[in-house]
């Protein structure tokens, strides 16, 4: 497992509203500050610059409002870098149809071909999409913006109902808080399920929502509040191995199955099931990555029951076999896995 190069392609000379800032301060955050207790080397981040020089404001903004951000690097430096990241393009190139800087265009090209892993957040889908790299591909950006998506790229297959899209080397997310998922999904891939739970529990931020998670939330997870559910949600995730039902969560909260049902369908977006389920899914993911057990051990320790039950949800949940996972990360202690 490596950390590796990370290209972040800034918007230089062009002035950004302050609420687009977000998106490029999170791969600062992320991938920018050392963490050697977690990892050494940690990344290394370069902001490399557009070039454009379209001014981001927007409505009755006035001119020279935002900031402006310089980079010491240029496109030419996205090339070699082991990831690329765009967080956003133009309104105009949104909104108005303008299309994406040529420049960066071709830059894009030009380091996938080179063979760096290719990452939007929000509006940044537009530029891959703009080099042809989300052609025939399955992506998403805010929903806000997925109907230009569609419209102006239909060989895109883009999916307005999730957080994020894990393409291989092509992945996209959704805007604002979506991007530190993808983010964190990315440090969970290179460097392990401890590393970025850790580093997620360093921002107070949730450690992993999946990807296929519906944008359309009210809470991105379930607040500490008077209704409880909390608590009973921490006993859960310490409970995963047991056979739990929404009865016992429901008891557990000295609630009826129908309110405890309806209340974390609106605090998290899911059923209670399928909360249970992307748990285990999670619980599964960290100890193929960090165990060499058995698929058997790893299906009842995670609460999913049998190797092929294990199976059969990770490769609908994650995309790809526990097998094919597992061969990602190396099993701790240098072991060959067994079992796979």
């Amino acid at each position: 497992m490596s950390a590796g190069s990370v290209a972040l392609v800034v918007p230089e000379d062009i002035r950004i509203p302050s609420w687009d800032l977000y998106e490029v301060s999170i791969p600062c955050t992320v991938f920018g500050k050392p963490q050697p207790d977690l990892a050494e080397p940690w990344y290394d981040l370069r902001m490399c610059g557009d070039g454009t020089s379209v001014e981001g404001r927007q409505g009755d903004e006035p001119a020279g409002s935002g900031l402006q951000l310089r980079s010491r690097y240029g496109l030419a430096d996205l090339a070699g870098a082991d990831t690329v990241i765009v967080t956003s393009v133009p309104d105009a190139c949104v909104e108005d149809g303008a299309p994406v800087p040529g420049e960066l265009v071709d830059a894009l090209r030009h380091a996938y071909d080179g063979g760096s892993r290719m990452v939007s957040l929000c509006t940044g889908a537009f530029a891959l999409a703009a080099a042809g790299l989300l052609d025939g591909r399955r992506a998403t950006a805010h929903w806000m913006h997925t109907a230009q998506l569609a419209e102006r790229h239909p060989k895109v297959r883009v999916d307005d109902s999730v957080l994020y899209v894990d393409d291989g080397d092509v992945l996209t997310s959704a805007g604002l808080t979506a991007g530190l998922d993808l983010c964190l999904h990315l440090v969970r891939r290179d460097l392990g399920a401890h590393v970025a739970n850790q580093l997620a529990r360093r921002m107070v931020v949730p450690a992993h929502r999946p990807g296929g998670q519906a944008q359309f939330i009210d809470h991105s997870v379930p607040a500490t509040d008077p209704r409880g559910l909390g608590p009973v949600l921490a006993w859960a995730l310490e409970n995963l191995h047991r056979p739990l039902t929404v009865e016992d969560l429901a008891r557990r909260a000295a609630l009826s199955p129908r309110t405890f049902y309806r209340r974390l369908r609106e605090a998290t977006g899911v059923t209670p099931l399928q909360w249970l389920l992307n748990q285990r899914i999670g619980q599964a993911q960290g100890l193929l990555e960090s165990t060499s057990l058995p698929l058997e051990k790893v299906a009842e320790r995670s609460g999913l029951g049998t190797a092929n039950n294990l199976r059969h949800h990770f490769l609908k949940q994650v995309g790809v076999s526990p097998t094919d996972y597992r061969r990602t990360f190396p099993a701790a202690g240098g072991e060959r896995p067994h079992g796979t």
